[in-house]
Parts: structure tokens; C-alpha cells; sequence
């Protein structure tokens, strides 16, 4: 597959650009191929004078699993981002921020998992709709890390923060939409409809006026402190990357030759969720 099948682009309705995520083999995990193709085509809608909001879904089974941990990342950025201790957080904070900054509105799609980074990508859209049975989480505070960008009490308050962190565990599409990570839930068979609804309505207003409606939202959380303690966060996660915990977990992914999948199985074995439910000692 070539690095443009990786985002396939089609306008479902007159100032309407949607981007589809094409690694279902994958469950759509971002690469660095992927994140490019992204960022190119967010920024190609904001300048294109036809386009009014962007619509961001996933092919497949499921929005996005998270960042490609099979991938070398950081070969081939799409962007530069100073270096310094484990400068991959930083990079890809920057990434979300940018289509933050973007003028015109971007919509989630998500249905399947929205795991990790994917669920940091989801965030980093303007709205979020999900499929009721969606399954929204950050595995990876089990035995990697807290999250790159960590939206969690901003978005959702600290006691929910607090249990997603400590526990690793997922939520679903309905649960997300009452947390306010997403905006609402729709039942899975119709989710692409209702999003290229609310996409419609949005088009309605035009561009010059809507890119200051977005702002000033932005700049209340902005206000607030958001934007500093994202990057903020981005320092905490790199020093998790230095605990010891993390740094056995991480060492098996180059020493024992162990697939990804092996290991994302270790880590979530215990719980009984993501990849391993339902699964008993026989089906190992």
C-alpha cells in the first residue's frame, strides 16, 4: 500500500470533506506515513475555499488503535519537534495542536477502538461522535506510561481521569458522550449518517465567521491553562519512559523478539479486556 491509500478522501455533501483512515489491517494505527497523510489533508480543507468542516473516521473495525508500535517512529516525521529526553510526546502533542490551531472545524467519526493515541486524535478534533459500542481507553498506563497528550481531566473531569489512568481500562461510546469526551452516541448502523448530518449544519456558517466561533472556545480553555498543561504532561510521560517498569516492559519488544501482539496480550491478560476478552487459558 503506498502512502496515499493510507487516508482515502471523498466530499459526502457540499462543503464537506471527509478522510477515511485506510490501515484496517491495522485497526488504523498511526504510523508516520498515516500521521502525514493526515496533517496534509486537514491543512489542504482549511485552505481550500470549497470546504467547510472535515469529517475524520477510521476503515475497518474500528477508528484507531493507537500509535503503529511495530513501526520505527521516529524515522520520517512529518514535522520537526526539538529534541531532547524521549522527544516523542512532544512530537506528537505538537501534531494534535496543529489541527487545533486549524480555522476550520474537524469532526470525529469514531466507532470500534479509539485506543491511545487514537483516542489523542480524536481529541484533537473540534467534535467527537462516537457509535454507542465503542470502546475508548489508554492501555498503555498499565505498563508504558500516562498518556502523550493527557486531555483526560480536561475533558472529563479528575475522578473519571483519575480511573482511566489508574485502572488502563475503556469506556464506551455511550460513557463517553456522558464524560464529555465525546458529544454524543449514536448506534453504531447510523453513525455515519448522523455525523454527515451535524457536518451539514455546521457547513451552514461560513468560514470567515466560523473559524472565530471555534477560537473562542479554544481561547476559553486556552485561558484556563489547557494548552500549557498538555505540553506540560508531555514531560511527565517521558520520565514514566525512565521507570523501570516501562523500561522492562519496552526492552521485550527488541530483546525477545516477542510480535506486538504478544506483548499487548501480556499487558492486558490480567484485566481480561481489549484483545484478551473473552479469551480462556486454552485459546493462548
Amino acid at each position: 500500500m503506498s502512502d496515499q491509500d493510507v487516508l482515502l478522501i471523498d466530499n459526502p455533501a457540499p462543503g464537506v470533506r471527509r478522510l477515511t483512515m485506510n490501515r484496517p489491517e491495522k485497526r488504523n494505527a498511526l504510523n508516520n506515513p498515516l500521521r502525514k497523510a493526515i496533517f496534509d489533508a486537514v491543512t489542504d480543507s482549511d485552505r481550500d475555499p470549497e470546504v467547510r468542516v472535515t469529517i475524520l473516521r477510521g476503515a475497518g473495525p474500528s477508528f484507531c488503535a493507537g500509535y503503529d508500535l511495530s513501526a520505527n517512529n521516529a524515522v520520517d516525521q512529518p514535522y520537526y519537534t526539538a529534541q531532547g529526553i524521549w522527544p516523542w510526546s512532544r512530537q506528537v502533542v505538537e501534531g494534535w495542536f496543529r489541527m487545533w490551531d486549524l480555522a476550520k472545524p474537524v469532526i470525529a467519526q469514531v466507532h470500534g477502538y479509539c485506543l491511545a493515541g487514537g483516542s489523542e486524535l480524536a481529541t484533537a478534533c473540534d467534535l467527537v461522535y462516537v457509535a454507542e459500542d465503542a470502546k475508548i481507553g489508554y492501555p498503555p498506563t498499565r505498563l508504558m506510561s500516562p498518556p502523550d497528550m493527557q486531555f483526560h481531566p480536561w475533558m472529563m473531569g479528575m475522578r473519571r481521569a483519575m480511573e482511566m489512568y489508574l485502572t488502563g481500562d475503556a469506556i464506551t461510546g455511550i460513557e463517553a458522550a456522558q464524560d464529555g469526551f465525546a458529544n454524543r452516541a449514536f448506534p453504531a448502523d447510523r453513525l455515519d449518517e448522523e455525523v454527515v448530518k451535524v457536518a451539514i449544519r455546521v457547513a451552514m456558517t461560513p468560514s470567515d465567521l466560523q473559524q472565530i466561533n471555534k477560537r473562542s472556545v479554544h481561547r476559553a480553555m486556552e485561558a484556563m491553562g489547557m494548552r500549557d498543561g498538555l505540553r506540560a504532561g508531555t514531560e511527565l510521560q517521558a520520565l514514566a519512559f525512565c521507570t523501570e517498569s516501562s523500561l522492562e516492559y519496552r526492552k521485550q519488544f527488541k530483546r525477545d523478539g516477542k510480535s506486538v501482539s504478544g506483548l499487548l496480550s501480556q499487558r492486558d491478560a490480567p484485566f481480561g479486556d481489549y484483545r484478551e476478552t473473552g479469551k480462556t487459558a486454552a485459546d493462548d
